[in-house]
């Protein structure tokens, strides 16, 4: 692999990819964009070879091979299209924003110009998805039929409702900004995506906490404990929190299987639990991490029963069992290269449409509604695997 050199816009909460990077042969962080002095200070501690900058003008300028938005998700949709129609070729972290106009923008930049977008969705590399997906292509239970994912969010209070997640400006909510993990993973392995969607939710608990700070000028690690707890006891929470802590949605998708989302940010445990039924048995997950188990019925049983296979999770090195390093490398062979990608754009923009459309179902009267397609051409342009354009319409300065 050629010498790689690569930017990051936006040196906060998911910065830490750049370890990824710096690890991957031939490939660096040329130069890093934040418009916080708290962003701009961390980032020349760790990469002191970097240029930091608070322009997106001048990291464009200096024409990276590739570059990485890492902003508040709010601004991912605007940062990209600039660096899109600049000709870089973009991974974008989920979700690919907080809008779905801001969305499908992204989107149509990245057809019209031609240039490769990329998005962060780490679960896809994931041990417990990848192994669940793969009994699934195997026919070990048949077809499937109905999705179910339970979100014990036992980290709620300390990873969202003392910053900028907190807010609906921010994130519309956090069935969305949370969720958008979720909601690709069971389209994946259901293998269709949300065409009619209903929700309901509540802002239940910390909604009640009255201790309030301002945390921006602190990252999450500077409060992160597992003493923070139980939930109504949490301190320095973000002065305006309208986003809410447990939410319900259930999907109708467009090949006609079921499913059903359920997120709570105020259980004392943290992981996901999916269960997959098909038409010969099902599957679910106890735990989502290495060393944890993937149950497989298969047989008909009185009553509670044993599972027919158990099937340990994998593990790797770094981050999210080994995904996080994955995620990177498929990247930068993207960006080079160009190809097929295990994540893919048109999956994640319908995550956001299905958390976007379900977050005003909950937000009026949980009634169903109907999500929005993408226009065909441009659903083409990705499952091709973003070809070059001979029409582009890209400024490559």
């Amino acid at each position: 692999m050629q010498q790689l050199n690569v930017g990051i816009v936006g040196f906060g909460l998911r910065a830490g990819l750049y370890r990824h990077v710096e690890n991957s042969t031939g490939a660096r962080i040329s130069i890093v964009c934040d418009t916080s002095e708290k962003g701009r200070a961390d980032a020349a501690e760790r990469l002191p070879d970097a240029v930091v900058t608070s322009s997106l003008a001048e990291l464009i300028a200096s024409r990276p091979d590739g570059v990485l938005v890492l902003t508040p998700d709010n601004q991912h949709a605007s940062v990209g299209i600039e660096t899109l129609k600049a000709g870089i070729p973009t991974f974008c972290e989920k979700p690919l924003d907080v809008t779905l106009e801001a969305t499908d923008a992204l989107l149509t930049t990245a057809y019209e110009t031609g240039t490769r977008l990329y998005v962060g969705h780490n679960m896809r590399h994931m041990p417990v998805i990848r192994q669940m997906r793969e009994l699934i292509e195997a026919g070990t239970i048949g077809e499937v039929k109905a999705v179910w994912c339970r979100h014990f969010v036992g980290h709620g209070g300390d990873y969202y409702f003392k910053d900028w997640h907190a807010e609906r400006a921010n994130t519309t909510s956090l069935l969305l900004q949370k969720g958008a993990h979720d909601i690709d993973v069971m389209h994946w392995l259901a293998g269709g995506y949300t065409r009619t969607v209903s929700a309901i939710g509540d802002l239940a608990v910390y909604g009640q906490v009255t201790d309030r700070r301002d945390n921006s000028d602190q990252r999450m690690g500077d409060w992160y404990s597992l003493d923070n707890w139980p939930p109504l006891e949490q301190h320095a929470l973000n002065p305006i929190i309208d986003v809410e802590d447990i939410s319900m949605m259930q999907m109708r998708l467009d090949n006609g299987v079921l499913a059903s989302y359920q997120q709570c940010h105020f259980t004392p445990d943290y992981w996901r639990n999916y269960t997959v039924i098909g038409t010969a048995g099902r599957i679910e997950n106890l735990g989502d991490g290495p060393g944890e188990e993937i149950h497989v019925w298969t047989h008909r049983s009185e009553g509670r029963a044993e599972p027919d296979q158990v099937i340990t999770i994998l593990d790797g090195e770094g981050g999210h069992g080994g995904a996080d390093p994955k995620l990177i490398a498929e990247f930068l062979r993207f960006a080079i290269e160009g190809g097929t990608t295990d994540t893919s754009p048109v999956a994640a923009r319908e995550a956001v449409a299905a958390g976007v459309i379900a977050t005003q179902s909950l937000r009026t009267d949980g009634s169903a509604l109907a999500v929005p397609e993408l226009p065909a051409e441009v659903v083409a342009h990705f499952d091709a695997g973003q070809p070059a354009r001979e029409d582009a319409a890209v400024h490559r300065g």
